[in-house]
């Protein structure tokens, strides 16, 4: 006979575990975020970015509806990502008469890695050498010792 103590046991195991689970998701989603963030400025176009990665040729409707943002945040963030080439836009092919809504899609995280990547690195290299420009130096006598290099093992 079986215990029904175990079988309870078991259940509230499985549901803290589920629950663990579920909150290591959503913190890790949040992290993913917060790292957008930085790279594309604001947390409302890390959202759209993250949308679209998973939801590739959405209208802005769609991420609107997607993300719980306003249509008209939404509009104006996509213009400004296709402006910085962050998110790609083609004419929605519909079959019958009306309206053709742009559909837009995320670059891959690789090529906005690569983006970010010179920005830092002459970020840091200014600040390498920042005690010789507050001495008065003309940053003739810079030195770049800060070198990053990204590799994407998928272009192999």
């Amino acid at each position: 006979m079986a215990d029904h103590g175990d079988e309870s046991t078991e259940q509230t195991t499985r549901e803290r575990l589920e629950a663990e689970a579920d909150r290591a998701v959503a913190e890790f989603d949040e992290n993913v975020v917060d790292l957008l963030a930085w790279l594309l400025d604001t947390e409302t176009r890390a959202r759209i970015f993250v949308f679209l990665r998973q939801n590739p040729h959405a209208t802005s409707e769609e991420v609107a509806n997607g993300t719980g943002l306003y249509p008209s945040t939404v509009r104006e963030a996509l213009a400004e990502l296709h402006d910085e080439e962050m998110v790609s836009r083609r004419k929605r092919k519909n079959s019958g008469a009306g309206n053709n809504p742009y559909e837009y899609e995320a670059i891959a995280p690789s090529e906005l890695v690569r983006g970010a990547v010179g920005q830092v690195q002459s970020q840091l290299n200014t600040l390498f050498n920042l005690d010789r420009r507050l001495l008065g130096d003309d940053g003739d006598g810079d030195v770049e010792p800060v070198t990053i290099t990204v590799r994407d093992d998928t272009d192999e």
